[in-house]
């Protein structure tokens, strides 16, 4: 699952720089900056930051939107609150099948870029968190699916969007080893070939998605321990919370990561 990441403003400008038009990222940083709730040295998906999205409707100009997905057709707030919480993840396998996310499957694909994630590992019981980074640290491109909805009561548009998981492999597949999961999981991780393909209109992600699981592989990621992301132990979003925690107990040799 992916449901703590580590995100800024520098590594969301990623795309748009790329671009290299000057004027819009000025404007992003300006206007767009103030409305997220970045940097986020740690956020759980559960407390539904504001963080900017790239989308297939324009993908050079992000959007501010909130970690959570909110269908379309979701027409109260009482329901909102009740999915809201069950959309931070999508599993590809089934984003064609949910009714949570089959339309954005089709329609509405985006990206998330963050500086890296954290995932806990199992261990005699306890439980240990890892933050997981891409080896160049550059920032990482995670799949998403984004969606549009009005807000019933005050008739206000809330953008959203959910992280589409795959099966964990490599690095990851020793690391989320959660007993209470049939598998090992982790976000979709996209090459810059790929993230033209995931955000074209003119893809039919459908028949292509083998390859684009595949292409995860070509992303080398590097991970350690760092201090507890839960309980009273949590220090919160503050900047040290990524540095590395070694636990005496914990052999992270013997994970070979």
């Amino acid at each position: 699952m992916c449901y703590d990441v580590k995100t800024s403003l520098e590594a969301q400008l990623k795309r748009a720089q790329r671009n290299q038009d000057l004027k819009a990222i000025e404007e992003i940083v300006e206007k767009l900056g103030p409305l997220t709730d970045l940097p986020l040295h740690h956020a759980s998906g559960f407390s539904h930051p504001e963080v900017l999205i790239y989308t297939n409707d324009d993908p050079w100009y992000p959007i501010v939107a909130t970690w959570g997905l909110i269908p379309h057709w979701v027409n109260t707030v009482e329901q909102q609150k009740k999915i809201w919480n069950s959309t931070l993840n999508a599993r590809v396998e089934t984003i064609f099948e949910k009714p949570a996310f089959r339309d954005a499957a089709h329609e509405k694909r985006c990206i998330f870029y963050v500086d890296g994630f954290y995932e806990h590992h199992h261990f005699n019981n306890n439980t240990y968190p890892f933050f997981i980074h891409p080896k160049n640290k550059k920032p990482l491109a995670l799949a998403a699916l984004w969606s549009t909805w009005q807000h019933p009561e005050h008739g206000g548009t809330i953008n959203s969007f959910s992280i589409v998981t795959t099966l964990g492999n490599g690095m990851m597949a020793k690391i989320h080893n959660n007993p209470k999961l049939k598998e090992p999981r982790m976000p979709l991780m996209l090459s810059e070939e790929m993230e033209e393909r995931w955000l074209s209109s003119n893809t039919t992600i459908e028949k292509e998605i083998e390859e684009v699981l595949n292409s995860t592989n070509d992303i080398a990621l590097k991970a350690h321990t760092v201090g507890k992301l839960r309980g009273k132990n949590y220090m919160g979003n503050t900047e040290s919370i990524c540095n590395e925690v070694e636990y005496a107990e914990l052999d992270a040799e013997k994970l070979n990561l």
